[in-house]
């Protein structure tokens, strides 16, 4: 394969071969402590403050894909009604994003996953691994091909990049966009000053790119934008789904619920929904925000196709969910870790409600000039239910589960009001898998199997929202002290 660009830099490897050169930008912190990336990834870097620059063009990569005629018939793939539908998916190599892309493709949509692969980078940067021994992403495109007989478009390169990403939108000129492409952990972002300022800027000024090349490049383009349920905190009030009709002495007004974001991250997401809102006014760019909640499972049906095609699994302290977290801790024998008390409700809803949501969004599109905003979550937990709910599961399996409250790194209130609305993509069509038993023990099942790839020394959180500073935290944002 071609040299490919360190992943969170502004080079790009595309699929059609073309060059460029590359240029400097905010970065993910951290690049600089991985000295091996020049070799690993074929080019001349120099550092300047978070940007890099590589001497070097970019590299040529060839077309990732494979001819239907030359794949075997296609295994247990669910023929759709995606009717050639062109979807874009930026962060396609990510947890939501391949199992989007692998759904939509399966159901006969075109995909193109746009992705710089930094997420991957966070794992080296910070030390961490996913459960599961996921592929590369080009070893993923090729093994759906072989499985699906289905091509999958890749494109290797940076949202943040607006020369590479405008080309790349106008080559293959979607009908649909799916944002999944931004630094999604709320813990990731309170590491340190770096941490938040490159969450802040990847997120919001990569959704600013995008919006630019939807006004000018196709302007009928639908933009489906995750958000998330923690946008709008812990209100003492219902949270409807995105906006709230308001009376104030005595005139009436339907506004953007309130927001109130519990990191850098989740205010990211709020710029974001400003922002989109703004274009939808000023430019009549159709757009839906799907506020998502907390996302559980592993499974759809498309990644158990074959062992090369499973997704991420992350149970560690900055990029594990609460429920993915637990499993995991009561399979190896760990306490789990809950928050303060514990009494922290979310909405939630397993990775196969994610693609569906998605899907839903695509077919059923906003009208230009609509910013719609969907809530999408199927259920709402406590963390003590959640700890509950798998500790007698575990008892079931023989697995002695224990709870441990242990104090809450982050600053959030701990026992609150919490009622969302979530109606309107069930109004939709979406039909729930809500959590089952079952579910919890196959998860439990699986991850006895692997519990030998778990590190006990991430599960406990190591970053906290009260001593975020200014000094680089990387190297230690990872594994609490002892």
């Amino acid at each position: 394969m071609a040299s490919l660009n360190v992943p969170g830099a502004c080079g790009v490897v595309r699929s059609n071969g073309a060059s460029a050169s590359v240029r400097s930008c905010v970065q993910a912190p951290g690049l600089r402590s991985l000295q091996s990336a020049k070799a690993t990834f074929g080019c001349r870097v120099a550092q300047r403050g978070f940007g890099l620059r590589a001497a070097a063009p970019r590299a040529r990569c060839p077309q990732i894909s494979a001819i239907a005629a030359e794949a075997p018939p296609p295994s247990k793939v669910h023929e759709g009604n995606g009717a050639g539908t062109r979807v874009m998916i930026i962060g396609g190599d990510g947890y939501c994003g391949w199992a989007t892309a692998l759904h939509l493709s399966a159901r006969g949509y075109s995909v193109c996953i746009v992705d710089n692969l930094v997420r991957r980078t966070y794992d080296l940067q910070l030390g961490l691994d996913t459960l599961t021994p996921i592929a590369s992403i080009h070893d993923r495109v090729r093994k759906w091909a072989e499985v699906s007989g289905k091509h999958i478009d890749l494109q290797v390169g940076d949202l943040c990049d607006f020369e590479f990403f405008s080309e790349t939108f106008k080559s293959f000129n979607p009908e649909a966009v799916v944002h999944f492409g931004e630094q999604r952990s709320a813990p990731y972002s309170m590491i340190d000053r770096q941490h938040a300022v490159y969450t802040q800027h990847n997120n919001v000024i990569g959704t600013i790119n995008l919006m630019y090349a939807i006004k000018e490049f196709n302007p009928d383009c639908h933009l489906v934008k995750l958000g998330t349920m923690g946008e709008y905190g812990t209100p003492n009030i219902d949270i409807e789904e995105g906006f709230l009709t308001v009376t104030h002495n005595g005139r009436t007004d339907t506004l953007p619920y309130p927001k109130q974001g519990g990191s850098f991250y989740h205010l990211s997401k709020v710029h974001d929904s400003h922002n989109i809102h703004f274009a939808t006014k000023a430019w009549k760019l159709a757009a839906t925000d799907l506020n998502q909640g907390v996302v559980y499972g592993l499974r759809t049906e498309e990644t158990t196709a074959d062992p090369a095609l499973i997704n991420r699994y992350d149970y560690d302290g900055i990029f594990g969910t609460a429920l993915n977290r637990f499993v995991v801790q009561a399979a190896v024998g760990h306490p789990l870790t809950v928050y303060g008390k514990g009494g922290q409700t979310r909405g939630y809803l397993d990775i196969r409600d994610t693609v569906r949501c998605v899907q839903i969004a695509i077919d059923k599109p906003a009208a230009r000039g609509e910013m719609r905003v969907f809530n999408q979550f199927t259920e709402q937990f406590s963390v003590n239910d959640l700890a509950r709910i798998v500790g007698q599961e575990g008892k079931k399996l023989g697995i002695d589960v224990e709870v441990k409250n242990i104090p809450n790194p982050r600053v959030e209130a701990e026992e609150h009001y919490y009622n969302a609305k979530c109606t309107k993509l069930r109004d939709l069509g979406l039909e729930p898998h809500l959590l089952s038993d079952n579910l919890i023990d196959s998860l439990l099942s699986f991850v006895v199997e692997n519990k030998d790839r778990v590190r006990m020394e991430l599960i406990k959180p190591a970053v906290d929202w009260r001593k975020s500073g200014v000094s680089d935290a990387t190297n230690r944002a990872a594994v609490a002290p002892k």
